[in-house]
C-alpha cells in the first residue's frame, strides 16, 4: 500500500473513485487506500498461481479469480483485492454488485516487503471473518517460501515450504501444487 487519503469516505463515494480511478484502490471502513504496482517477481507468482489452480480445477465444482474482482468483508467494512481467490459453486456477489464477491474457501496473496506483515496479520484477522473462508496461501517472492494456513475445525493449523521439490495440499479443494510450479520462471 503506498498512501491513505485522509479523509472519510461514504461506500458510495468509494464505489464511485473505484469505478473510474486508474490505480486498483481499496476500501477499509471510510478510508481508501491506493494500491501499489506489482513487481515482475509478484506478477509472474500471481500468473503462475492463478494457472495452476485453474488447471487443476478444470471440470470440478470450483473457479479460480485473479485480483479484479473486489472481496468484500461485510463485518469489517473493508474491499480489497486478494491475488487469487476460488470460490465453490456460484458466486455470491454483494447486493446487486457484480464486483464485489463475499465466499471465497481459499484465498492466495503474494507478499511484497510493503505488505507482508500486514497480509500475515490484520489481512488473516479480516478475512477469518469470511464464514466460507478455510484455506490461505502467502507467497514470498524474494525466495521460495509459501506458508499454508486451513481451517480444521474451529481451528486453524500452519505448514510452509521452502524446496522446490515440495507440494501443498488444499484440502478444501482436493488438489495439490507443485511449489517448483509456483515458483515457474522466478529467479533468485
Amino acid at each position: 500500500m503506498i498512501s491513505t487519503i485522509q479523509r472519510h469516505y461514504s461506500l458510495d463515494e468509494y464505489r464511485a473513485i473505484a469505478d473510474i480511478s486508474e490505480e486498483k484502490c481499496e476500501y477499509h471502513d471510510g478510508e481508501i487506500i491506493s494500491m501499489t504496482g506489482g513487481t515482475v517477481k509478484h506478477s509472474r507468482i500471481s500468473r503462475n498461481i492463478l494457472n495452476l489452480l485453474d488447471n487443476k480445477l478444470r471440470d470440478t465444482n470450483f473457479e479460480a479469480i485473479n485480483n479484479d474482482l473486489r472481496l468484500w468483508i461485510s463485518d469489517y467494512r473493508r474491499g480489497v483485492y486478494p491475488d487469487a481467490m476460488v470460490f465453490d459453486g456460484a458466486l455470491q456477489f454483494n447486493g446487486d454488485r457484480e464486483d464485489e464477491v463475499l465466499n471465497p474457501l481459499l484465498i492466495v496473496e503474494v507478499l511484497s516487503p510493503s505488505t507482508e506483515e500486514y497480509d500475515r496479520t490484520d489481512k488473516f484477522r479480516v478475512y477469518r471473518s469470511i464464514p466460507s473462508f478455510c484455506e490461505y496461501l502467502l507467497i514470498r517472492q524474494n525466495k521460495v517460501f509459501v506458508e499454508h494456513y486451513s481451517k480444521q475445525g474451529e481451528y486453524w493449523t500452519y505448514s510452509d515450504f521452502d524446496g522446490l521439490d515440495q507440494s501443498i495440499v488444499l484440502k478444501s479443494v482436493n488438489i495439490e501444487l507443485a511449489i517448483a510450479e509456483i515458483y515457474r520462471n522466478i529467479e533468485f
